[in-house]
């Protein structure tokens, strides 16, 4: 044998990785297409209202004049957020000792996340400071209130349970984030509080006239100035929607796809067909979308602080 011949790599043999990935799909559509044939389709289900599913009727009505202060399960989302937030750092706070433990090494790492990269790599050092507490409480808020919306519980106003004779909500998934009316107070605070930063800091005239660019002047200043003034109203729209229409697409997405479509079709075969699709979906949010959200949330709010106390772009 020649030395060549012993060096040479072993020949490839089997499909390939495309040829299997078209194989897999051709069973999966296969299965799909007998299953339907098999079971058939029950029609068009005319009951089953998706949009329900993020309705929000009132559980305890309570009015003060045109003031709705009724308490529904956007309510209890938002208290259940609020107990979680407040518990765990109180909990991680009188577990603090001069040896790291396993609590403290994770919440360091939270902590380099939230001061480090989204506090300090947007603002200077003294306005990191001042309010980082504001934006570390920002982060975690909308992260737990995010990941709570992954976790079942029983707020189904339209399905029932009888255990025992008695009704009782259905099991379902629902985030306070994904009715824009949360993530838009949490965006106008943001918004008045960094004017208010960007006014104390510069005084108010010094202020608006640094959201012109630097080096701009003349006749072209004026439009200008007027883009700048839009887009500092827009910001209200782009962080607020932003983080509503992606929790909110997402909890579409687990519904419709872990079987809200195949009701809505009537084609029980498809809740198998779709189960899978539900489940990588689910898998992606609780693992990316949640996390990221919060991340860009924080991170923006960081920025438009850094800008207010800095005095321009």
């Amino acid at each position: 044998m020649t030395a060549s011949a012993a060096t040479a790599p072993p020949e490839r043999s089997g499909l390939s990785t495309r040829a299997k990935v078209f194989i897999a799909l051709g069973i999966y559509l296969g299965v799909a297409v007998l299953l339907y044939v098999i079971f058939g389709s029950d029609g068009k289900n005319e009951e089953f209202k998706p949009q329900d599913e993020f309705k929000l009727d009132p559980w305890i009505e309570l009015k003060i004049g045109s003031l709705d202060l009724s308490f529904n399960k956007a309510t209890l989302y938002l208290l259940l957020t609020c107990i979680l937030t407040i518990g765990t750092m109180v909990w991680i706070a009188k577990r603090m000792q001069a040896k790291p433990n396993r609590t403290q090494v994770i919440m360091e790492g939270a902590y380099d996340l939230t001061y480090t990269q989204i506090a300090r790599n947007n603002m200077a050092a003294e306005a990191a400071a001042k309010w980082f507490p504001f934006v570390a409480t920002l982060f975690f808020f909308i992260w737990f209130s995010n990941m709570l919306g992954y976790i079942p519980l029983p707020v189904n106003d339209h399905e029932k349970i009888d255990i025992f004779g008695i009704d009782f909500p259905a099991f379902a998934l629902y985030a306070a984030t994904a009715n824009l009316s949360i993530p838009l107070v949490l965006t106008l605070t943001v918004f008045f509080l960094y004017q208010a930063e960007g006014v104390r800091k510069h005084g108010f005239l010094k202020y608006v006239k640094s959201w012109l660019p630097a080096g701009v002047t003349g006749a072209a200043a004026v439009p200008i100035f007027f883009i700048e003034v839009i887009s500092q109203f827009m910001r209200i729209i782009s962080l607020s929607v932003r983080l509503f229409a992606n929790i909110l697409a997402g909890h579409l997405l687990i519904l419709f796809m872990g079987g809200g479509l195949a009701v809505l079709l009537g084609i029980t075969a498809l809740g198998w067909i779709t189960l899978p699709i539900a489940v990588a979906f689910f898998t992606l949010e609780v693992g990316l979308i949640a996390t990221l959200q919060a991340f860009i949330f924080a991170t923006l709010t960081s920025i438009y602080f850094g800008e207010a106390s800095a005095g321009g772009h």
